[in-house]
């Protein structure tokens, strides 16, 4: 007998647990589509409107900043975020409206072809490189829709000031990024 309730108490529990779905992984659609960037992410709910997450950015790039002919970024990323939740339907874990504190570490390099004068006064092209490590904290703000208990899409904008001396002298201090986040919660 003592078995039998274990069993439904490990089993009630299994289906407990799927119906408070506490992670999710999701990508985001947009920048894969608009600028060949992957950036994927988890999140782990610590209570009903609050979660923390990580992310990974794959051919991160400072903001929309082009590719054109002689110019590539050779840069990932990695990120840490807080997310608050407010304003969802009732019983819609992490949705409604979103703010997300975060702090993201970019590195690698961007390049890009140069002309420069030789000592024979004949111009040349060459290859300059920036050095794109930089850590850089920032805000997004959202909206989320949780569709069932599993799949979620989000809308978002982030503002951001990166702290590299470097990045800032070619770029800019402040970045801004937008998507639409895809994700499946588990």
């Amino acid at each position: 007998m003592k078995k039998i309730i274990a069993f439904l108490f490990v089993v009630g529990g299994i289906f407990g647990a799927r119906a408070q779905a506490l992670n999710e992984v999701k990508i985001n659609i947009f920048n894969t589509i608009a600028i060949a960037s992957a950036e994927v992410g988890y999140e782990h709910f610590i209570d009903v409107n609050q979660s923390i997450g990580a992310d990974l950015h794959l051919n991160d790039r400072f903001s929309y900043a082009a590719e054109k002919s002689g110019k590539k970024f050779k840069t990932n990323s990695i990120g840490l975020n807080y997310n608050y939740y407010f304003g969802g339907e009732d019983g819609e874990n992490g949705s409604g409206y979103v703010v997300t504190p975060f702090l993201k570490y970019r590195f690698g390099k961007f390049e890009e072809n140069k002309w420069r004068d030789t000592a024979a006064g004949v111009a040349e092209e060459y290859t300059h490189e920036t050095n794109m490590n930089s850590m850089i904290i920032g805000l997004g703000f959202g909206y989320k829709w949780a569709l069932g208990d599993s799949f979620t899409i989000s809308p978002f904008a982030n503002i951001a000031r990166n702290f590299s001396g470097e990045v800032n002298d070619r770029f800019s201090a402040i970045e801004v990024n937008a998507g639409v986040n895809i994700g499946f919660r588990f």
